[in-house]
């Protein structure tokens, strides 16, 4: 399969998903189909058959509340079922609206405050370099936990202890819960901020599939820099569904109806 057939089936499974089980977050998963099908198809080292194999690479997806898009990521690469999506935050099933690890092979960390997973994150890659362990630490934010301090003390200790081992996708959609970023707590000049802060930082189109791997491949293979890894994904809530995109609506706002039959009109013709 390739990477922009997985991106696609990831939209579709999170349109059903949230569908099905009358849950949030729609967009928010869309916003990050490219990134994880880049990581999952492209960059790192996992192992469907054996999930905790000691040499995996370990992905945290901060922003817990898009755990749909990860559940759809794992169940494509062959870790559980994918007839299993079909329970999605239905009443006694695994898989919870916020990632869960609870039964989940291949989940790391269970998620939902914003702000906790790049200090975990920061932790289990300054406990890999300590043990001289080769295997890399990937996190997936939000834009908007980007308010939170915590993520800016894990910021700062990582570019002091040359975390180069750790690799931070920040999901750019400039949109965050009831209100633009801009409009919340702006976060310009970003990708300076990180600069200073000490991280080899990057910025891209977050839905263009190449570069993002390219991007990706490159900055951690010229890891001799000691610098821990930022890449800024500059991405569209909703992407893939017209009527979704960059809209604050659908950030809780589950799909039903026609709007449902439309948004998975639109996925299939783009899988076509």
């Amino acid at each position: 399969m390739t990477t922009k057939e997985l991106a696609n089936r990831i939209r579709i499974h999170a349109v059903n998903m949230t569908h099905s089980g009358k849950s949030s977050h729609v967009g928010s998963v869309l916003s990050i189909a490219d990134i994880l099908a880049v990581l999952y198809n492209d960059v790192m080292n996992v192992f469907p058959d054996d999930p905790k194999n000691p040499s995996r690479d370990r992905f945290i997806l901060s922003k817990g509340h898009s755990g749909a898009g990860v559940y759809a990521v794992l169940a494509e690469k062959g870790f559980f079922p994918v007839e299993m999506l079909a329970t999605h935050y239905q009443n006694g099933s695994l898989l919870s609206g916020h990632v869960s690890h609870k039964g989940i092979p291949g989940v790391e960390l269970s998620t939902g405050s914003l702000g906790h997973g790049l200090p975990i994150a920061t932790g289990m890659a300054y406990a890999a370099k300590l043990d001289n362990k080769s295997h890399r630490v990937f996190t997936l934010l939000s834009d908007g936990e980007c308010d939170e301090g915590s993520n800016w003390e894990a910021i700062l200790f990582a570019a002091h202890h040359s975390l180069s081992n750790l690799i931070v996708i920040v999901d750019y959609n400039k949109i965050q819960s009831l209100d633009r970023v801009e409009n919340t707590i702006r976060l310009e000049p970003f990708e300076e901020k990180w600069k200073v802060f000490g991280w080899d930082t990057h910025s891209v189109d977050g839905h263009n599939i190449s570069e993002l791997k390219e991007t990706l491949l490159s900055a951690i293979n010229n890891r001799n820099n000691n610098k821990p890894i930022c890449i800024i994904a500059n991405t569209i809530k909703g992407k893939g569904v017209s009527f979704m995109e960059n809209t604050v609506l659908w950030h809780y706002r589950s799909p039903q109806g026609e709007e449902y039959n439309e948004a998975i009109k639109e996925l299939k013709k783009n899988h076509a």
